[in-house]
């Protein structure tokens, strides 16, 4: 490959990567107003990860999302007010809250999820197991690549 080809494979990903962003964004936003009318896109994605790892204390959700610990707190206020997460004393730690998805939340998010299985599955449909398996592989291998440790 020469370094002009590689020049524009890197500036065609950068471009598809910006695509996939725009579209996830959208996607977010839709499950966040699938879950509850009004829960905002960033509380949707806490509440995926309280759901998916809890329970877990804020600083956790804080150090996952690299969000300081206020705007995790005020997004746990609100996501405890709608109904969708559960607080109550760790038990180890009585200074310390823990956070759990309410059986609802629990309920709502696995419905999200089968649904945009299926529509992937359809949308999909025309895809080899190899390809999906594929596509699989490379974007982990990005991700990893991108990962910035330390």
């Amino acid at each position: 490959m020469t370094e002009a080809s590689r020049t524009d494979s890197l500036r065609d990903l950068e471009h598809e990567v910006g695509v996939l962003i725009r579209r996830v964004r959208k996607v977010i936003g839709e499950r966040a107003r699938t879950v509850h009318p009004d829960l905002q896109p960033a509380s949707y994605l806490i509440l995926s990860a309280v759901a998916q790892d809890g329970p877990l204390r804020g600083s956790e959700l804080s150090e996952l999302f690299t969000i300081d610990k206020g705007a995790i707190s005020r997004q746990v206020k609100h996501l405890v007010q709608l109904g969708l997460l559960d607080a109550v004393k760790d038990p180890d730690d009585a200074r310390a809250t823990l956070l759990s998805a309410t059986d609802d939340a629990k309920t709502r998010l696995e419905d999200i999820v089968q649904h945009r299985r299926k529509y992937l599955d359809e949308r999909l449909a025309d895809w080899s197991p190899e390809e999906l398996s594929g596509l699989v592989e490379i974007l982990s291998r990005y991700n990893e690549a991108l990962t910035v440790s330390g």
